[in-house]
């Protein structure tokens, strides 16, 4: 299955997405994290098929430095939510899909339900 996402390069871009997006997820990773790599399609897929409104980017931390140390993303896979341009929800590690959705839901059917 193929999923709707896009790369941040730049704290502009960052930026940018912030103000133009009611909802936007951001998946930090490296290609040298190997659960990130394999967690990101289950959480594509959970975007996806139960917040189809958020917008999802995907954040290279080695290639991004400057936009994991403003974000103060240390460690590999780290999720960051926005919500009217506000960080609601940070998760780094050890995560379970159950935790992420449960986490997700109220904020998000405030805004759009």
């Amino acid at each position: 299955m193929e999923y709707n996402f896009g790369f941040i390069n730049t704290l502009e871009e960052f930026d940018s997405i912030l103000r133009d997006n009611d909802a936007v997820f951001v998946y930090f990773n490296s290609s040298s994290c190997n659960v990130g790599e394999a967690l990101a399609p289950k959480v594509m897929k959970l975007i996806d098929t139960k917040f189809p409104k958020m917008q999802f980017y995907y954040v290279d931390r080695e290639l991004s430095p400057e936009i994991a140390a403003k974000y103060s993303v240390f460690v590999e896979p780290t999720i960051l939510t926005f919500f009217g341009g506000k960080e609601t929800l940070r998760k780094s590690r050890h995560f379970s899909m159950d935790e992420l959705e449960s986490a997700m839901s109220r904020p998000y059917s405030i805004l759009f339900e």
